[in-house]
């Protein structure tokens, strides 16, 4: 028999892993790209943009998470970095396009934890780019201080290919507030000697250096449909203790008539979550 966890450690467990405590296996939400353009937003669009421009259409996105039961869902602020809403002019927007993201998936899901979306800058650390990691972190730290001030007590690092990169991310979230539970996953592909990120990361090296660098819970995201994932899971299972988190594509995508198409259906992903728990994944949800 396995014990129970004390009230106190519950109490010092942050809101997700206290789930996990008490639930073997926590659902996380599906795309928001998808959602977002079947509601109108354009190719050329910001999607954080939207966040002030579009609230209700945003806040509608994660109430149908939140409908139909999903125990985690994210936020629309995956590309709210200064380094990205500057490309678009919006880089003195930061604060505000982040807090409104946060909130809007804090109203939109009232019965989920709010897992907010954090994704690549864009940009390298030195040796191979510009940047110092204590800028890059420096870049993490203002955005999810300003989603941390809306109320958000999780972050999803996400779609990540470089470690220090994301290790600069996970250590912004830490030191804002340790005792609020971090994600991080990176995106790996197929190649001959196993699964690597687009920066030659194994999974071995990501389970190891996202935990030592402060992560909560590791895993993978984008890049491969569920079946694939499922190998991914395993991998990541054999290098840490840590809970594990998995969100697959629908499937690998097609180009039809000019747009980006996921052909695998729910039915189709859904036959494979029992395996995918089965290797080791704790959190499953779609990307």
């Amino acid at each position: 028999m396995k014990p129970r966890c004390s009230r106190r450690t519950l109490a010092g467990m942050g809101i997700i892993l206290e789930r996990l405590a008490r639930k073997k296996l926590l659902v996380s939400d599906g795309a928001w790209g998808t959602m977002l353009q079947s509601a109108g937003l354009t190719g050329g669009a910001v999607p954080e943009e939207w966040n002030a421009s579009h609230p209700q259409a945003v806040r509608s996105v994660a109430a149908a998470y939140d409908v139909v039961g999903c125990d985690i869902v994210l936020s629309n602020t995956f590309g709210g970095s200064r380094c990205k809403l500057e490309k678009s002019g919006l880089g003195n927007r930061v604060v505000e396009l982040n807090e409104k993201g946060a909130r809007l998936s804090l109203e939109g899901a009232p019965h989920a934890v709010i897992a907010a979306s954090i994704g690549p800058t864009g940009e390298f650390c030195e040796p191979l780019g510009d940047m110092t990691t204590e800028q890059m972190e420096a870049i993490f730290s203002e955005q999810i201080g300003a989603i941390y001030a809306a109320g958000v007590k999780a972050v999803c690092i996400e779609t990540m290919s470089a470690l220090d990169e994301a290790c600069c991310a996970i250590r912004a979230a830490k030191k804002l507030n340790v005792a609020n539970d971090v994600i991080c996953t990176m995106t790996f592909g197929a190649t001959p000697t196993g699964p690597r990120t687009m920066m030659g990361v194994t999974v071995e090296q990501a389970a190891i250096e996202l935990r030592e660098a402060g992560a909560d819970i590791v895993g993978a995201n984008c890049g491969n449909g569920i079946a694939e994932m499922i190998g991914i899971a395993a991998l990541f299972k054999k290098f840490t203790s840590v809970p594990i988190l998995i969100h697959a594509n629908a499937g690998m995508p097609h180009l039809v008539d000019g747009k980006t198409v996921f052909k695998q259906s729910p039915a189709d992903m859904a036959k494979r979550v029992k395996e995918l728990a089965a290797a080791g994944a704790r959190i499953i949800g779609g990307c």
